[in-house]
């Protein structure tokens, strides 16, 4: 029987697998009905796990230079936190916040606030 991860280490798996642009690994840490929203409007942005493929597939691990920087990381029960900088998407590196909720050692929802360029 496999443990089930371990909020954090969802979390950790996730961020590793995002650097490496490793769409497989970084999709065994998520629920098949995993869903991404963009806040403060609550705008689904990602339903499903085979929607979270193509994305990320086709928008994310594209950019050769693709890497995620955390600066700042809080575990509150079931739920992380990170403030993260990412490089690669455009000409700036990009500052923006992610609440990722863990439910049965899966990633079942992904909260993203508005991205701004950093300074």
């Amino acid at each position: 029987m496999l443990t089930k991860m371990t909020p954090l280490e969802c979390v950790e798996l996730q961020l590793a697998a995002y650097n490496e642009r490793n769409l497989d690994l970084f999709l065994t840490a998520f629920a098949e009905t995993v869903r991404c929203y963009r806040l403060p409007d609550m705008a689904l942005t990602i339903d499903g796990k085979a929607a979270m493929s193509e994305f990320y597939a086709t928008n994310r691990f594209v950019h050769e230079g693709l890497h995620a920087k955390v600066l700042n990381r809080m575990v509150i029960g079931n739920k992380v936190i990170d403030h993260e900088l990412i490089h690669g998407l455009g000409p700036e590196p990009v500052e923006t916040s992610v609440i990722f909720v863990v439910e049965d050692g899966l990633i079942a929802q992904v909260f993203f606030l508005p991205a701004k360029s950093a300074n």
